[in-house]
């Protein structure tokens, strides 16, 4: 079969093949760098870091992507300036684009960098705006989350269910520490303050995508953070999503790519997580 017929099949095996096929050798790859990084810099803040792995790994994903898919468009986060307004243009900018790639090459970059075994690679494909392939890969854990819209999502080749906690106080939740210290760390830091004793318990693990593949396996009941871009999001919604969960911004409203204050979880403790932060005042 030609690319050009490849890329008329939405949600077709050569999408998810091709995704599974670059989060691997990319994963794989990080694994050999692991404490032999040879470069470090800082981005947008202390708790935004980058290094030449980074780089490294997107440039191998995008040209694996396009040797298959020339004609598509991609979005990568170290394409990127820093910062919350550079992240919503660069979405800005492809939002018309008919098949977009979404990929974190590395994210959870810090952990990378202290040898934390907690990042992955993540990798979205959008059609006309809805994200219709996902996978998060792991590979230290050498475990790989992989979703088709409408066909289920999986880890290692077992269909993922979300966890069946109906209440806060039950449930095990996850959120992050913002690389924006101005906007979103100070909110991020109110709905901790309101929502920790509320639950069963709070991870802060350092990997956004990790935690959505995470509420997606059943591992977390939910998630929620304040100031993520789309390359941190995309391949998670739909994992969480197609495992039967629900992913909104912290109004409530449905999940799409320019979505930066994400609420994930089991949809059991969805109104209950939202409501928290609002009363807080931890939600935009």
């Amino acid at each position: 079969m030609s690319e050009q017929n490849n890329a008329s099949v939405v949600g077709g095996k050569s999408f998810t093949a091709v995704a599974i096929n670059c989060a691997s050798k990319a994963g794989e790859w990080i694994k050999t760098k692991l404490g032999n990084y040879a470069s470090l810099d800082i981005k947008y803040s202390s708790h935004d870091l980058v290094t030449e792995v980074d780089k490294g790994s997107e440039r191998l994903i995008r040209n694996l992507i396009m040797t298959h898919f020339p004609q598509h468009s991609f979005l990568g986060e170290e394409g990127v300036e820093p910062g919350p307004a550079a992240s919503t243009q660069a979405l800005e900018d492809v939002r018309e684009a008919e098949y977009l790639w979404i990929v974190d090459p590395i994210d959870g970059t810090t952990n990378f960098v202290h040898g934390f075994p907690f990042f992955c690679v993540s990798i979205a494909l959008a059609h006309n705006g809805q994200v219709i392939v996902g996978v998060v890969y792991d590979p230290m854990k050498d475990e790989l989350f992989v979703a088709e819209r409408g066909k289920g999502a999986y880890v290692h080749g077992k269909r993922m269910q979300v966890s069946g906690e109906e209440t806060l106080r039950g449930s095990l939740v996850a959120t992050g520490l913002p690389a924006d210290h101005q906007y979103a760390l100070p909110l991020n830091l109110k709905g901790i303050e309101a929502v920790a004793p509320k639950v069963r318990n709070l991870r802060i693990a350092g990997s956004a995508a990790m935690h959505m593949a995470y509420v997606a396996a059943g591992r977390l009941s939910g998630f929620w953070e304040i100031g993520l871009s789309s390359w941190d999001i995309a391949a998670g919604s739909l994992l969480v999503q197609e495992s039967g969960g629900v992913v909104t911004d912290t109004n409530g409203n449905p999940y799409q790519l320019g979505v930066r204050n994400v609420v994930a979880s089991n949809g059991l403790i969805q109104r209950e997580l939202i409501a928290s932060l609002a009363e807080a005042k931890a939600d935009k």
